[in-house]
């Protein structure tokens, strides 16, 4: 199917992302087409929930032989990992979204879009939480968009797909007497893409830190490690009057998350 394109935005959404992708023939020649500076996402990790889209954006530079206007011209990012390219723009792969590009009269153009995750049907296993490759789709249309030349472009580097997590926070009792003991608690969960639902980080250390009311920082006061089923909980005595929240950092698979602090009047 060919997806026309005049300088503007050209939008490919679920089935037609999908119909976007299929395997050039065997008849099909190099296309001359070469794409340069793509950057996903800015460089940094995707980070997917359970449920909310995801639309991780792209910027690159591509140009293609004299002969072909831009509207004859398709290059489309695309994600895939644990097999080739060709396999994984068939199947499993994350597709373009969107993408514009401005024409530089010289047979170039800047071009800028998004990519599409739908954690619903995208993403079916914890294990796609991982390095994905970056490739490109790029093809050559001819009169009565019949498709002249179609490869794939590889060699882009790769972006982290993540999970999602969360962490909550509760102190208590509040008010608190100076000098009394004050219990903090909270959970870290992360997106399970198997069961479309947040599940207990177990293990995960996170920092328990603390914000004296009237200032902007917080401090970290100790670093405690969750349960199997990533419950957190810890004492401290209490001081003065302020705020408290966990947080943690990204690891290899999953996100970092802060909770929102928790406030204490100390009397």
């Amino acid at each position: 199917m060919r997806v026309g394109r005049s300088g503007s935005a050209v939008v490919l959404a679920g089935a037609l992302a999908l119909g976007a992708f299929t395997a050039p023939s065997a008849e099909a020649a190099d296309t001359g087409i070469t794409v340069s500076n793509l950057v996903v996402n800015k460089g940094k990790p995707v980070i997917v929930g359970t449920d909310a889209e995801v639309t991780p954006d792209f910027t690159y530079h591509m140009s293609w032989p004299s002969g072909p206007k831009l509207p004859d011209v398709d290059a489309f990012p695309f994600l895939y990992h644990d097999t080739t390219a060709a396999k994984g723009a068939q199947s499993g792969g994350i597709y373009t979204s969107s993408t514009t590009c401005y024409e530089d009269g010289t047979h170039a153009a800047d071009c800028d879009g998004e990519l599409y995750i739908d954690p619903r049907w995208r993403l079916d296993s914890n294990n796609d939480a991982t390095t994905w490759k970056i490739a490109v789709s790029a093809r050559i249309w001819g009169p009565d968009d019949q498709l002249k030349s179609s490869e794939y472009l590889t060699g882009f580097g790769s972006v982290q797909v993540k999970r999602r997590a969360q962490v909550t926070v509760n102190a208590a009792p509040e008010p608190v007497a100076k000098g009394q003991k004050i219990t903090v608690t909270g959970r870290i969960t992360r997106a399970d893409w198997v069961k479309h639902a947040y599940t207990g980080f177990g293990g995960k250390a996170a920092k328990l830190q603390f914000r004296k009311a009237g200032t902007s920082t917080y401090s970290t006061v100790k670093i405690v490690s969750a349960d199997s089923a990533g419950y957190l909980k810890t004492t401290v005595t209490a001081a003065s009057d302020g705020y408290w929240r966990w947080t943690f950092s990204e690891t290899a698979t999953t996100g970092g998350a802060t909770a929102a602090g928790d406030y204490v009047d100390v009397k």
